[in-house]
């Protein structure tokens, strides 16, 4: 087959993936074009394990995707959010703190985008420091770039991250104007508001969680390293408001972490709306039943609503 015709018929098969994703859930390729910064490594490829008490976990992102979960059609724009499983960067919690969160979104008229990001490796890219960056960024770009089509309010696009994923969430709203690579346009990568949960939000070794910090940054960052990839440094007036969620028990990551990143928030005077539990732990998505950490996604909610975000 002519190389030309290949390349159209792909393109043409993209642009039917992109513009007829509102009828239904889908899994959509993040890049249409070469990914920024890419190692080919033919040895490292994705799999799934399991971990206690029957959680999969996604391991291994090679082709970044977003799955997506579309309202029903009802003549109006919704809001959207793109979802950020955690893992430590070493893997994605992708169903109870992608799927499931989703469909929760979806329950309550916003558009759910679940983001399977790389995960930093040297194998794999070329700076793993900004490679989940890179993502985010440009999953919240096609989001806005589609949003006619998918029926999105471009003004009404956030983000939302678990643990390691809420670094990357607050990353995406501190570091939205760093160009870690060149789009092929200029729509905005600034998400409108931000959902953390029990994130890790600093790199720094009194606070930062270890394991994220050696993934991302390596065994042992430059001081410079730290500083960037730490958000509550990165926090100014053009941060978007955001909602965090975090237990006094998380054994994992320090609740000093929400706690940071919402003083910098209320010192730039920014929206923060901060959520501490007194047990929950860590790793709990949409919260344990019968306990008061189930109550956040309803209070996320009404959040929302007293944001305008949700009528």
């Amino acid at each position: 087959m002519n190389l030309l015709l290949r390349v159209s018929q792909t393109a043409a098969v993209l642009v039917i993936l992109y513009t007829t994703a509102p009828a239904q859930s889908g899994v959509l390729p993040l890049w249409t074009g070469p990914i920024p910064g890419r190692i080919e490594c033919p040895g490292y490829a994705p799999f799934t394990e399991h971990v206690p008490g029957g959680v999969k976990q996604l391991v291994r992102v090679v082709e970044p995707t977003l799955e997506y979960f579309p309202t029903p059609a009802d003549g109006r724009a919704h809001p959207a959010v793109v979802i950020c499983p955690g893992g430590g960067y070493a893997r994605l919690a992708d169903q109870h703190e992608g799927v499931q969160v989703a469909r929760w979104l979806n329950e309550n008229g916003i558009d759910g985008i679940v983001l399977r990001y790389r995960m930093p490796n040297d194998s794999i890219m070329t700076d793993k420091s900004i490679g989940p960056l890179q993502d985010v960024q440009e999953a919240i770009r096609v989001v806005r770039r589609h949003s006619g089509e998918w029926n999105v309010d471009p003004m009404r696009i956030g983000v939302l991250g678990f643990s390691a994923g809420g670094h990357l969430a607050a990353s995406a709203s501190t570091r939205f104007a760093e160009a870690v690579y060149s789009p092929v346009d200029t729509t905005s990568a600034c998400p409108d508001f931000s959902i953390l949960i029990y994130p890790v939000i600093t790199m720094d070794t009194v606070y930062g969680h270890a394991g994220s910090r050696r993934n991302l940054l390596g065994p042992n960052p430059a001081e410079l390293q730290v500083r960037r990839a730490s958000n509550e440094l990165r926090v100014g007036r053009d941060t978007p408001p955001a909602f965090l969620v975090h237990s006094w028990d998380d054994g994992a990551v320090s609740p000093m972490n929400s706690i940071l990143y919402a003083l910098s928030l209320r010192s730039s005077d920014v929206a923060v709306e901060l959520h501490l539990y007194e047990k929950g732990g860590h790793g709990y998505g949409l919260g344990h039943p019968n306990e008061s950490n189930s109550g956040w996604p309803g209070a996320c909610i009404a959040w929302l609503k007293a944001r305008g975000i949700l009528p």
